[in-house]
């Protein structure tokens, strides 16, 4: 009788209690600890899994260009203090979230989003994986624009859960990525609400292909058909770490999204100006650009050593 199962299913079991705890440990520690350690931890990681870490020099030197030495180094130790921060400040969100989180938080271009929301449309914020974008949620949250955020699905269906948790407790609904997240995000927009997608990852693997940091890869295609089908607008959103303890959230515009051709080709043409305003966000802030997977064919050929390209996994 094979057990081979047991083993995915104890780390699925050990990776959902190392959340926990860390979680536990974010939230009783007095907050300057908690940050301490939170970094500590994850320049650990970049020291540690060089794979990863050879990701983020990449990306580094796609937003930066050259990238040697010293340089290289900081850039990647302030892309891994970034993200500790992050992970930190989402552990602490549902404490920190009992006390207002105005004070923290400060915005450019909100006009755009209360604008739809007036106009009965909805809206749609596509965001790169920039900074505290949880944070941007709770925030959005406390003022009264409950977002729909949709999330990918983890290995562990207990970790999975308890992420779903702590986003729904800070005021977010939760869709998982799935065969029912577009039907249920056209109802969100029908009913006039705002819709939150990460979308400078091709998680599915069906998107659409653009030019993205001088490199060809696909984008989704999800936020650019969504504006198409339903009218609402679609808006680019970073939300950036500020210093002790702050927020910023620059939104943009929203993009064009006439119809001009065949669905396809307006697909491909909105996801690729997507693609170059995000360019624009995460050149105002490298070193928060938490992407840290497979994101573009070089890398996939790279981290299996120079052959074909592999699949993109999903990884949160």
């Amino acid at each position: 009788m094979s057990v081979e199962p047991a083993a995915p299913a104890r780390a699925s079991r050990f990776t959902y209690a190392a959340y926990r705890a860390a979680a536990v440990v974010a939230q009783t520690l007095p907050d300057g600890v908690g940050r301490a350690i939170a970094r500590g931890a994850a320049r650990a990681k970049a020291v540690f899994v060089p794979q990863e870490r050879a990701r983020v020099v990449r990306n580094q030197r796609r937003v930066r260009g050259t990238l040697e030495g010293l340089a290289k180094w900081r850039a990647v130790f302030a892309t891994y203090d970034s993200y500790g921060r992050y992970w930190h400040e989402l552990f602490r969100l549902p404490r920190d979230a009992r006390r207002s989180l105005e004070p923290r938080f400060e915005s450019e271009g909100f006009e755009y989003i209360a604008d739809a929301i007036a106009a009965g449309t909805g809206v749609i914020l596509a965001l790169p994986h920039l900074g505290g974008w949880e944070f941007a949620g709770a925030w959005l949250a406390a003022r009264g624009y409950q977002p729909t955020v949709v999330v990918e699905r983890l290995d562990s269906p207990e970790l999975f859960e308890w992420f779903a948790g702590v986003r729904e407790t800070l005021g977010m609904h939760v869709v998982a990525l799935g065969p029912d997240a577009g039907p249920t995000i056209a109802r969100a927009l029908r009913a006039n609400q705002v819709v939150c997608l990460l979308a400078d990852r091709d998680l599915k693997g069906d998107g659409v292909e653009v030019e993205f940091f001088g490199e060809r890869t696909t984008l989704p295609a999800g936020p650019a058909t969504l504006a198409l089908r339903t009218g609402a607008p679609l808006v680019p959103v970073a939300a950036y770490f500020r210093p002790r303890g702050g927020h910023y959230a620059k939104i943009g515009p929203p993009v064009a999204v006439e119809r001009s051709g065949r669905l396809r080709d307006d697909v491909v043409r909105i996801t690729q100006e997507l693609a170059r305003r995000f360019e624009g966000l995460v050149r105002d802030a490298p070193e928060q650009w938490h992407l840290m997977q497979p994101n573009w064919p070089s890398d996939r050929v790279e981290a299996t050593g120079g052959g074909a390209p592999g699949k993109v996994t999903s990884c949160a």
